[in-house]
């Protein structure tokens, strides 16, 4: 059985970085498809990033293109969320999770997920 457990998360003051990551147990990743998504209070769950096995061809939200980098250290069955430049909106409990497809970007196409780990920024 496939294990994610997300860590890294934190308080941080606006304007600061982040390094989320995401080990994987149980089974390797490496052949396939990993992403992030976040849910802030109140709010449903939405799409961050997702990266192919191979890590080549990244895809972001819109939203966080240029701030937000998704990397992978296959050798370490890991997967990274860089977070720069943090604003307030970005406070919410980031999941990690493994696709089931070619880049997926939603939630269907993920089929396990990890706990969360909560990022709290602070204006």
């Amino acid at each position: 059985q496939l294990q994610l457990v997300e860590s890294g998360g934190g308080l941080v003051q606006a304007g600061n970085s982040l390094r989320l990551s995401c080990a994987a147990s149980g089974r390797n990743i490496s052949s396939f498809s990993m992403g992030w998504f976040r849910q802030a209070p109140g709010k449903e769950r939405e799409f961050v990033a997702s990266i192919t096995w191979s890590g080549a061809t990244p895809v972001y939200a819109n939203s966080l293109k240029g701030r937000f980098t998704i990397s992978r250290d296959n050798a370490k069955n890991t997967v990274y969320l860089q977070m720069n430049s943090l604003k307030s909106e970005d406070t919410a409990v980031y999941y990690c999770a493994r696709g089931r497809q070619f880049l997926p970007r939603d939630s269907a196409e993920f089929d396990y997920w990890g706990q969360g780990t909560q990022v709290t920024v602070s204006s």
